[in-house]
């Protein structure tokens, strides 16, 4: 968790619960409030004009939904979209400011969640440019991975998104990453065990 939960509830926060497929907000919308997830999936996308949806991130417990852009005071580039039943602590946008200049530890944790959102959107930007739809499949789950054991970890990763949501986040097409996937097993890359793929 990026803040407690006690300490947003001292500044204002409040529980809200959003029901899948439910908008928290929308592109275009001014940021007000912080959002931090108590439970839950989220997902940050957009929609081509042939609606086609590219995914930016997916976020679940204890991170935090487009804190960046509290401080821009520019309108969401992007959606944030209920994946499943989520309960969000949100804190007013005022309210918010308030708590992270009175207390340093937060602000601090603040920044270093912020530049590892920067550096997943380096690491995107990067993989998005290349044409083979092994490296930016295998970039996501890499990234996944440091994030989520630790380095002495050897034991198989299971990846969390559906091919559906990796094609979505790479703007590949779900077909090319289940065919790739497959080349992916076969090179010894990935074990897929029924639908969940193995890393």
């Amino acid at each position: 968790m990026i803040i407690s939960e006690d300490l947003l509830l001292t500044y204002g926060g409040e529980y809200e619960t959003y029901f899948p497929n439910e908008i928290i907000f929308n592109e275009g919308s001014l940021p007000k409030f912080y959002f931090q997830i108590v439970n839950g999936v989220i997902e940050l996308n957009n929609y081509h004009e042939d609606g086609k949806e590219f995914t930016q991130n997916i976020l679940s417990d204890g991170q935090s939904i487009g804190e960046s852009l509290l401080f821009y005071e520019k309108p969401y580039p992007m959606n944030a979209i209920a994946k499943t039943e989520c309960t969000l602590l949100k804190v007013p946008r005022e309210d918010f400011f308030s708590l992270i200049y009175q207390n340093q530890g937060v602000m601090r944790d603040m920044f270093k969640c912020m530049a590892d959102r920067l550096y997943y959107k380096y690491l995107m930007l990067f993989n998005i440019s290349s044409t083979d739809p092994q490296f930016r499949i295998k970039t996501i789950i890499d990234y996944l991975k440091s994030t989520q054991c630790s380095d002495d970890d050897n034991q198989f990763f299971q990846v969390p998104y559906t091919r559906q949501q990796i094609a979505n986040m790479t703007g590949l097409r779900v077909e090319t990453v289940i065919r790739t996937v497959k080349k992916m097993e076969n090179e010894n890359i990935v074990k897929i065990e029924g639908r969940k793929i193995l890393y």
